[in-house]
């Protein structure tokens, strides 16, 4: 009777034991579950970096080449656009030029035709003996009346920037003097115009006709 009882005492301490475990082990695993769960805030371990996937090295080259040649046609292109502008800038100044240039010369032609009437006056004039107006009424009428009509025609050249070229005493100058003979002359220096042939005339600056003159050597 005694064995039984001390058996029944002993496996009901183990059911005891064991129930025992079991409810510590129950109340010890939501703590260790939120425990899991939760985020580890202050790691000290390094995290791996996330990057991206690098693009295939056939795609890089295939648009650095496309970039190349795009850089190497925009400056094509703006080198042909300089050269254009250059070219019509280079022209409109040409057209500009032609155009006054036109303006201003074209009564050249006419100009050199009327030389030969300021010519002709000249040489009438030159013609009347000085001694001879005193007595010669008629001779001195003459001799004023082709003078004031040449001296009007003078001033009608110069109103159209149409002047003479008297280059007595001057330093010959091939761009507006053609020499005809040279002359013996101590008085001057080489090269120097010493008689003058014919006036020379200029239209605006330029020589339409040199003067015809003679060179002291």
């Amino acid at each position: 009777m005694g064995t039984k009882t001390a058996v029944t005492v002993m496996m009901f301490g183990r059911h005891l034991s064991q129930l025992k475990n079991l409810a510590e082990a129950q109340n010890l695993s939501p703590q260790c579950n939120r425990i899991a769960i939760m985020p580890r805030l202050y790691s000290t371990e390094k995290q791996p970096e996330e990057t991206a996937a690098p693009a295939s090295s056939p795609e890089i080259e295939r648009l650095t080449k496309e970039l190349a040649e795009a850089k190497e046609q925009h400056s094509e292109l703006l080198d042909k656009y300089k050269r254009s502008l250059a070219d019509s800038e280079n022209m409109r100044t040409r057209l500009n030029k032609q155009i006054a240039d036109a303006k201003i010369f074209g009564i050249q032609s006419f100009c050199k035709d009327l030389l030969e009437v300021a010519d002709t006056l000249g040489h009438a004039t030159q013609a009347v003996p000085k001694e001879k107006l005193t007595d010669n009424a008629d001779l001195k009428n003459l001799y004023e009346g082709l003078s004031m009509t040449r001296a009007s025609l003078l001033q009608v050249f110069k109103r159209h920037g149409l002047e003479p070229l008297d280059p007595i005493n001057q330093k010959f100058n091939p761009n507006l003097h053609e020499a005809l003979f040279q002359k013996e002359d101590k008085t001057v220096e080489a090269n120097t115009i010493v008689e003058v042939t014919k006036l020379g005339y200029t239209l605006h600056e330029r020589c339409i006709r040199p003067a015809l003159v003679g060179v002291s050597k």
